[in-house]
């Protein structure tokens, strides 16, 4: 009986709660429409703001409206006018005290992790921490910056790496090692999150062991580390 009932919650849980994340989003989105609505309302004649008020009672028209206006706004981004006036637009934030600080560090993470042209996380590596003897996945991010590699000490090549936390992968470190001292991972980056993700349950596919079992890569008795 205990088998069975643990074989139907693992089922119906992940299900479950990816539909309560979605409803969560779903109310979320609804709920700024709303407010927005309503903004409208106090501002428009009262016989188009009764009909806007019945707006709000369609379910799901924030996410609909909010899926419209990015691509609407990516239509727009896409052609050399709306190129000109998102410069004008960021030329102006980034005159604005502490807007431009906040606004142009979004914008080079977002535009890093979301554009077609980014390269957030290259590979996934192997590295000791937090002490000799113990390791744990990384993602190699790119170089330290010019200012910070000359007083890297050794004269050896650097690289810089996210060491993300698990179950949230959004929160980690950012360390500048040594790339002797990676070793590298068959394994996707993909693959490698939901193995952090799930705190080492989800294994990586057959495909990606097989491929690091042939390489010899990816355990940290491996002889040749990156290098």
């Amino acid at each position: 009986m205990r088998k069975y009932l643990i074989a139907g919650l693992l089922v119906w849980l992940p299900l479950a709660i990816t539909i309560w994340v979605l409803l969560w989003v779903l109310g979320l989105l609804d709920g700024i429409f709303g407010g927005l609505i309503a903004t409208v309302v106090k501002v428009v004649p009262p016989g188009l703001g009764e009909a806007l008020r019945e707006l709000r009672q369609i379910p799901g028209l924030g996410v609909l409206t909010l899926l419209l206006l990015m691509l609407g706004t990516g239509v727009f981004a896409a052609n050399i006018v709306g190129q000109w006036w998102l410069k004008q637009w960021d030329r102006l934030l980034h005159q604005v005290p502490i807007v431009k600080s906040i606004y142009s560090s979004v914008k080079q993470v977002s535009d890093t992790l979301f554009s077609s042209k980014g390269n957030a996380f290259r590979e996934a590596v192997l590295v000791e921490y937090p002490r000799a003897g113990s390791w744990t996945i990384a993602f190699v991010t790119g170089t330290p910056a010019p200012e910070v590699a000359p007083l890297l000490g050794d004269g050896s090549e650097h690289v810089s790496i996210y060491v993300p936390t698990t179950p949230n992968p959004t929160s980690g470190f950012f360390l500048m090692v040594p790339k002797s001292q990676l070793r590298p991972l068959a394994m996707s980056v993909d693959a490698a999150l939901k193995h952090i993700i799930s705190m080492g349950v989800v294994a990586p596919n057959a495909t990606s062991t097989a491929a690091a079992d042939g390489q010899g890569k990816g355990a940290p008795s491996d002889p040749n580390p990156i290098g």
